[in-house]
């Protein structure tokens, strides 16, 4: 698979309800204390990192790793708010990817690790690393590679009387339309959070529009291609077939059993479009805490008469940067999270596909299964696109597509409200 040197972390993984920290938050002058951030507030998520850290300290003896774990939604913009001042921003992070991360290589926040990554880190990740090159350089170390897709109740497909999952658009608009007249609520969707709302039309931009298109409009930030209404357009068709889950403008994504993805973990809704983290999210949301046992996986369906590229992808690679007023001992904790066993061990407990290669033979869930092949045979895997954009730009996008589904707005203005952000620079 080709993997495109822009392409950066993807809002990361699966995070769940509210917020946890020990230790102090900002950097220290003190190369003995790392401060690290991630997004993993509960679950065995947490528990991993928390493990991690433990045998980080037990193999270099004086060395104290302060964990602050925060909140998915609210990670960016503590991030970005904590790295204004460096020296008081966290020395080990989860990195926010695209063009969000170029802005902090340019405000000089990050340090480059080109020549300071292991030779592990070099060989087991060398597709996935470069997410985190840019201008030949590398500023992270990898822990996941995501794809989206649609992830589905197989027993609710049955209960609906669907045989085979949608290939097609028009056969997604059927299948949701059945699962909608069998009493079932087809799509969990969590509008209030934006951007889950939005990756319909990432990912319907992505069938419409050519691969040329795509990659120069998010390029230029000129979206003057019809493609780009198209795809505005479909969002429209899909949702006046009303098969969202009721309130889906007031659901969250992530956030509990009444958010989209719990409301999917516990067999109130049919599917959700979501990255590779999913199976780790809906995981520690069911009523058992246990893995879905029906989850299922599908790739975004093709799309009669779009110019898109067959087989592309949409998605991230989640990475951890470090700070470049941090220490040795700050690049000693990423390339420690590199090593082969600490991948396996992340890629059990997130449930998800791990950034190094050796390390994917863990990986048993069948739908993970599944996206790896899909992953193993796609032409390209495009970033999340709000992320690519970066902030100003992804985040009018990802109003612009909650207006629209909300009645406040039309496919045009989806357009013009991108291209207003990215004139404003």
């Amino acid at each position: 698979m080709k993997v495109k040197s822009v392409l950066a972390a993807a809002l990361a993984a699966a995070a769940v309800v509210g917020m946890s920290a020990c230790g102090s938050s900002g950097a220290t002058n003190d190369d003995s204390t790392i401060t690290f951030w991630h997004n993993s507030t509960a679950g065995d998520g947490k528990a991993y990192w928390e493990q991690v850290a433990k045998d980080f300290e037990a193999a270099n003896p004086g060395v104290k790793v302060e964990i602050q774990a925060i909140q998915n939604e609210d990670f960016a913009g503590k991030i970005q708010t904590a790295m204004q001042d460096p020296s008081t921003g966290p020395d080990v992070f989860m990195a926010l990817g695209g063009e969000k991360t170029q802005e902090m290589i340019d405000a000089g926040q990050l340090m480059d690790l080109t020549d300071k990554i292991s030779d592990t880190v070099k060989t087991d990740m060398k597709t996935a690393l470069k997410a985190a090159t840019y201008d030949n350089k590398v500023y992270g170390v990898p822990v996941s590679v995501e794809p989206g897709g649609l992830w589905y109740s197989k027993d609710l497909f049955t209960k609906a009387g669907i045989a085979d999952t949608p290939s097609t658009w028009e056969d997604l608009l059927k299948d949701a339309t059945t699962l909608k007249d069998a009493g079932i609520a087809p799509i969990a969707l969590g509008a209030k959070d934006a951007w889950p709302a939005a990756h319909w039309y990432y990912w319907i931009a992505l069938r419409e529009c050519s691969n040329s298109v795509y990659e120069k409009s998010v390029q230029d930030k000129d979206f003057s291609d019809q493609c780009w209404v198209t795809a505005g357009e479909k969002l429209e068709e899909l949702n006046k077939l009303n098969v969202f889950n009721d309130g889906y403008l007031t659901t969250t994504a992530q956030q509990g059993a009444n958010s989209s993805a719990g409301l999917l973990a516990n067999h109130k809704a049919a599917m959700e479009l979501m990255g590779a983290w999913e199976p780790g999210v809906v995981k520690d949301l069911t009523e058992d805490g246990k893995a879905m046992a029906d989850l299922g996986f599908f790739a975004f369906p093709s799309i009669a008469g779009g110019q898109g590229e067959k087989g592309a992808l949409m998605g991230g690679v989640t990475y951890f940067s470090v700070n470049a007023t941090a220490g040795d001992n700050a690049v000693k904790f990423v390339n420690f999270i590199g090593e082969q066993k600490n991948q396996e061990a992340y890629a059990k407990a997130f449930s998800t596909i791990p950034a190094s290669e050796p390390a994917r033979a863990v990986v048993t869930d069948p739908a993970l299964k599944q996206v790896l092949e899909y992953l193993d045979k796609a032409p390209s895997m495009q970033l999340w696109m709000d992320t690519e954009l970066g902030t100003n730009v992804g985040n009018a996008l990802n109003s612009a597509v909650v207006n629209m589904l909300s009645g406040n707005g039309t496919p045009e203005d989806i357009v013009k409200a991108m291209q207003d952000a990215g004139a404003k620079g």
